[in-house]
């Protein structure tokens, strides 16, 4: 029994590896932040005087800040690339939860198996109640989700105590529920893997367009104190915009970002709630029929 159980903790465990690293991820989707700041918003296209552009990464911000260089009217890009330094580092934010989300929604999927999770859960019950454990891991391995392999190492543990002649009715629940907690130990990290990402973006993204805009208010009232009695008018717009844009990016992204994650965490949840449903009957079925 020993063995059997310790071959399918190894198997569960093998499908734990995969989805995205983060440590190698993340430093991608910041590089691809910063290009999509400098080479697609800082395109000389979107601006009033492209011909002060010596490329779009060389041009300085303290240019872009005068009056030399305007985004046209109309052009968001050449906005949201005034919006300073910042910017890029939410962008990299927007794309971080866009990249883990649809990585997320293919590991649940996955994880949900096929066919309908609460028509399964009725079937095995529905086997259990008949003491059909073969057919009920058949019903396993076609499932091919969470929910199936954790049931299945519960069957499997179940046909293993039916034949044992060493242990009470007592052990044997034990050593069953032991057995099922372990697989669920084993599945549930790859469920929430990569979660907490989609939970602190929900927060620091905000944090983040705060600080922005800070900046950017900082840079408007430094601009108005400058101008004495007349305010330079095109330094405030600018300091009040870099403000207003670094702001929007960021909430957009902290709302998304929690979406999301109170999405996939209810479809976890379900997940669970199905396995401790189905937990409970396989425990019910062995005290019953042993």
């Amino acid at each position: 029994m020993e063995k059997n159980i310790v071959h399918n903790d190894q198997q569960i465990v093998a499908r734990k590896k995969g989805g995205l690293n983060p440590a190698i991820a993340i430093p991608l989707l910041l590089l691809l932040g910063i290009g999509i700041y400098l080479f697609l918003f800082g395109n000389p296209s979107n601006f009033m005087h492209p011909d002060q552009f010596k490329g779009a990464a060389s041009v300085a911000l303290s240019d872009v800040e005068s009056k030399k260089i305007e985004p046209l009217n109309g052009s968001i890009m050449g906005t949201i690339y005034k919006g300073g330094f910042i910017v890029p580092i939410l962008i990299t934010f927007m794309l971080t939860v866009k990249v883990f989300a649809i990585e997320r929604a293919l590991v649940i999927s996955k994880a949900a198996g096929s066919g309908n999770v609460n028509n399964f859960v009725l079937k095995i019950r529905t086997l259990l109640n008949e003491n059909r454990i073969d057919e009920a891991l058949a019903e396993c391995d076609n499932q091919k989700g969470t929910v199936g392999n954790v049931v299945k190492e519960g069957l499997i543990t179940y046909k293993a105590l039916a034949n044992d002649t060493t242990m009470n009715k007592e052990q044997k629940m034990v050593a069953l529920n032991k057995a099922i907690e372990e697989a669920t130990t084993l599945e549930m990290p790859m469920l929430e893997k990569n979660m907490m990402i989609l939970s602190t973006l929900g927060t620091v993204a905000t944090l983040v367009a705060l600080l922005g805009t800070v900046i950017g208010m900082i840079r408007a009232f430094a601009a108005l104190g400058a101008g004495g009695g007349t305010p330079d008018a095109a330094a405030l717009s600018t300091g009040i915009s870099e403000a207003l844009i670094n702001t929007a990016l960021g909430i957009g992204t902290s709302a998304i970002a929690i979406i999301i994650y109170n999405y996939f965490t209810s479809k976890i949840d379900a997940l669970t709630f199905k396995i401790d449903e189905i937990s409970m009957s396989i425990q019910q079925s062995f005290a019953a029929h042993h």
